[in-house]
């Protein structure tokens, strides 16, 4: 056989050209799935295209129509108002449950039974909750006559679609949650009760501040998800009633694929992405720099 020069075996013998070597197949996965995707998505957002006809080259005119579209905007206020509401109530009751779980003997149980509604099918959890709460024939209305009015009440619609993203998403908060708790030293708190302080003063006064990190990470994971939102409206409301639960990511999706607008659609996809990253980045350095303070 014949062997490798030996400039081609000392690199492979490298640290770093086997770093490389062991990064290649992630890489090409993440350009062929992530890279290439967003680039095309850069390219359409410069066409006016229906998908059917020859697309014609606009430049930035699609930016700077969505800047001033008024449908936009209310899109994003109504996505403002959704993570307002469903944000803190997720951190609320990640840290609650996570926290009154800990040690017990049914912790494991209840955090499958929490993180189950996860593992299962966005569509099929939809058409569980539209069969159990629909006003004119679901379960609760016929076991107890309560009609929830989210099919005619705006702000009740929100909610609604608020407690399905909990019921959803709570057991990965409680998870994280939990996780963080077993790295909380013991010899901390130990020490916080001989110091006098008792159960609820060590969870406020000495958990809580070192959760911060995971409770960053949580609040910047949830505002993102929040930003995407489209799967429960669309399954749920479709954005009703009177556009009450049109999130921003139902919009784009609307204009893209019931009015055909993909070109521009695309430029609402670029609107999106940018204003994620604005407010994620925005977020993690003032919870940062706040933690920072706390410390000091």
């Amino acid at each position: 056989m014949r062997r490798l020069p030996t400039s081609l075996r000392s690199r492979a013998l490298d640290p770093r050209w086997r770093a490389w070597a062991l990064a290649l197949p992630a890489t090409a996965v993440f350009v062929a799935f992530s890279l290439v995707p967003l680039l095309s998505v850069v390219r359409y957002a410069t066409w006016r295209w229906s998908g059917t006809a020859e697309p014609v080259p606009v430049g930035a005119a699609n930016l700077l129509r969505a800047l001033g579209d008024d449908a936009l905007w209310q899109a994003l206020g109504t996505t403002v108002a959704f993570a307002l509401l469903a944000l803190p109530a997720f951190l609320a009751l990640s840290v609650v449950i996570a926290l009154a779980i800990e040690g017990l003997a049914i912790e494991r149980f209840v955090k499958a039974l929490l993180f189950a509604p996860g593992l299962v099918t966005v569509g099929g959890s939809a058409i569980a909750w539209y069969l159990l709460y629909n006003p004119d024939f679901g379960l609760v209305v016929e076991l107890t006559g309560l009609r929830l009015p989210w099919t005619t009440q705006p702000f009740a619609a929100l909610v609604y679609v608020v407690l399905f993203t909990l019921w959803q998403q709570t057991g990965y908060g409680v998870l994280v949650v939990s996780a963080a708790l077993r790295g909380v030293p013991r010899e901390v708190k130990e020490a916080a009760r001989i110091d006098g302080a008792d159960e609820g003063e060590v969870r406020r006064y000495v958990v809580l501040p070192l959760l911060r990190p995971t409770l960053t990470f949580l609040t910047i994971v949830g505002t993102v998800l929040a930003l995407q939102s489209y799967t429960a409206v669309f399954l749920l409301t479709r954005g009703g009633p009177f556009g009450s639960t049109r999130v921003i990511g139902y919009y784009v999706y609307e204009t893209a694929f019931e009015r055909f607008e993909l070109g521009y659609g695309a430029a609402l996809t670029l609107f999106v992405l940018l204003v994620t990253l604005a407010v994620a980045v925005t977020q993690a350095r003032l919870l940062v720099d706040r933690g920072a303070r706390g410390a000091a």
